[in-house]
């Protein structure tokens, strides 16, 4: 009599075989999908909270129906923002670390102590074959912008900035400060030398999103940008979103730099309105950012600041009024680590507590990954 065990074993043998064949194809057809993706150069998008401390991400939270977009976020770090010299940094030292990736003193840009010439993680993806741009709602030769592309030895020399940003790479630029650019003790107009040159130079949004130039600059005004509440436009979110369709457009890798600026400045004011309103823009742009991110599937956003400013403390509150009441203990800045939030490739490197001059390193992992 057969034995039934014997019969089927045959059948079982050929159905595992078969089984194990389609397992090994799919497993080897998952591994090419993932180094192929792996080996896609992403975009980045690096944000900064100026002087955006978690008191003043708290605050503006608790002030905005308890949410903020930086919940999206995928990662959180630390990052320790102490200068070459002094616990307590300032924009350009700061600045100067996450662009440049080496500590510096307090006022110097691009520069490091032994007074050598610094390359910015801007110009390092230049070398790359990325598209660049920056947007501010400050002057673009304040020293959070002028430590990606200017090497000089006070944050104070806006004319010798203005200069290097005239004959830097840059593709896309948008700040207030023209007239650092036309009205200058040299007799310069450093606009009319750009466009002749054939930069694009323009004075507002329409003109900017119409311009079909990938040298293109918008200086949203002569002097400092006045805050949201008084008026600026346009807001933060406009000028992200323009940009990043320019970018888009390129059809190539790009690095972006956005500054929140003006944060920094309701701190130095003590005023929490001030920083609330300027917090509340630049969240708008982190969520365009982050819905560019979802939509691209190959862009890191980094949102991270340069250092507190004000010492704020919150002391009370009301969710359902969604109402906050802080108090500042310095007109300065203070020295408490500031977060790194991250989100998309390589969001992972983010993760842990470092100095600020790591933030450069990660960034350039990340396009050399």
């Amino acid at each position: 009599m057969n034995n039934p065990k014997k019969n089927i074993l045959p059948f079982i043998i050929m159905a595992m075989t078969v089984i194990l064949n389609i397992y090994s194809q799919d497993q080897e057809s998952s591994n090419s999908f993932i180094l192929e993706k792996n080996n896609e150069v992403p975009n980045i998008i690096l944000m900064i909270g100026d002087g955006m401390g978690l008191s003043q991400i708290s605050a503006a939270m608790y002030s905005n129906k308890n949410t903020t977009a930086l919940e999206e976020m995928q990662y959180f770090g630390l990052s320790k923002t102490h200068s070459y010299n002094q616990l307590v940094t300032d924009s350009a030292a700061s600045g100067t670390a996450m662009a440049c990736g080496e500590k510096t003193f307090n006022g110097v840009i691009g520069i490091n102590p032994k007074n050598k010439q610094l390359e910015s993680i801007l110009e390092y993806c230049n070398t790359k074959d990325f598209s660049t741009a920056l947007i501010v709602t400050s002057s673009i030769v304040h020293a959070t912008p002028a430590s990606f592309y200017a090497n000089v030895n006070s944050r104070r020399q806006y004319e010798d900035i203005a200069l290097q940003l005239r004959y830097h790479n840059v593709n896309y630029f948008i700040g207030g400060g023209k007239k650092h650019f036309t009205r200058r003790a040299d007799k310069r107009n450093l606009i009319k030398e750009m466009e002749e040159e054939g930069y694009g130079i323009v004075n507002n949004l329409d003109n900017f999103n119409n311009s079909n130039n990938q040298k293109l600059g918008f200086f949203t005004y002569d002097d400092e940008p006045p805050p949201i509440s008084a008026g600026r436009k346009p807001g933060l979110e406009s000028l992200i979103e323009s940009t990043l369709n320019k970018l888009k457009n390129d059809k190539k890798p790009f690095f972006l730099m956005v500054e929140g600026s003006q944060i920094d400045w309701g701190g130095h004011a003590n005023e929490l309105p001030y920083v609330l309103s300027e917090f509340k823009d630049f969240n708008k742009a982190i969520s365009s950012a982050l819905k560019f991110a979802k939509d691209n599937g190959n862009t890191l956003v980094v949102v991270t600041a340069d250092h507190e400013t004000g010492g704020l403390a919150i002391k009370k509150g009301n969710l359902k009024k969604n109402s906050v009441i802080g108090d500042f203990t310095t007109v300065g800045h203070s020295g408490s680590m500031v977060p790194v939030f991250s989100y998309g490739p390589n969001s992972e490197l983010f993760n842990g507590i470092y100095d600020n001059t790591a933030i450069f390193s990660k960034l350039k992992t990340a396009v050399d990954n």
